[in-house]
C-alpha cells in the first residue's frame, strides 16, 4: 500500500529541459499474484477443453492470460501438470527404498550338494547337483542373454 501527501508538491527530474511539478501523484494497484494450486490448474484445463472454442472465455472468467492456460494445457498434454495429491499416492506405490552395499554379498560356500557355474557375463549360478539339465540350459540361455 503506497501513501502520499495529498497537496505535497513533487519534482520530477527527467531531463535539465523536462522538469516538471507535481501536484498530484495516483499510485494505481494492478492486483495480486495468484497462486494456482495443481489441481485448479487442471480444473480451469478441462473446462477449456470441454468444447470448441473455449480457451480465451475460459481464460477471462478466471482472471489469467490466454497465454497461461495454453501453458497450463501444453504442461498437461505432456503430463508435467498432475494433481499432487495424485503425486503423494504414486510415489508411495510406485517407489521403494533402495541400499546401496558398498561390496556385493558372498554366496555361501558350496558344499557337496552344489554346484558353481559362471557364465560367459560374469554371472554365476549356484544349483543342486541333482537339477534338471533342460530347465538349467534355459535359465542358463536367459541368464546369458539379459
Amino acid at each position: 500500500m503506497f501513501a502520499f501527501r495529498p497537496k505535497s508538491l513533487f519534482k520530477l527530474g527527467m531531463g535539465a529541459d523536462t522538469d516538471s511539478l507535481v501536484s498530484r501523484l495516483e499510485v494505481v494497484e494492478v492486483g495480486r499474484r495468484r497462486r494456482w494450486s495443481d489441481a485448479e490448474k487442471l480444473r480451469i484445463v478441462a473446462e477449456s477443453m470441454a468444447g470448441r472454442r473455449l480457451v480465451s472465455a475460459t481464460a477471462r472468467r478466471h482472471g489469467i492470460s490466454r497465454s497461461q492456460l495454453n501453458t497450463w494445457r501444453r504442461l498437461a498434454r505432456e503430463g508435467r501438470l498432475v494433481d499432487s495429491s495424485d503425486m503423494v499416492e504414486a510415489t508411495a506405490t510406485t517407489f521403494a527404498p533402495v541400499v546401496v552395499a558398498a561390496d556385493p554379498p558372498t554366496p555361501p560356500a558350496p558344499d557337496g550338494d552344489r554346484v558353481e557355474i559362471l557364465l560367459a557375463n560374469g554371472r554365476r549360478v549356484l544349483v543342486s547337483v541333482g537339477v534338471d539339465a533342460d530347465g538349467l540350459a534355459r535359465l542358463v540361455r536367459a541368464l546369458e542373454r539379459a
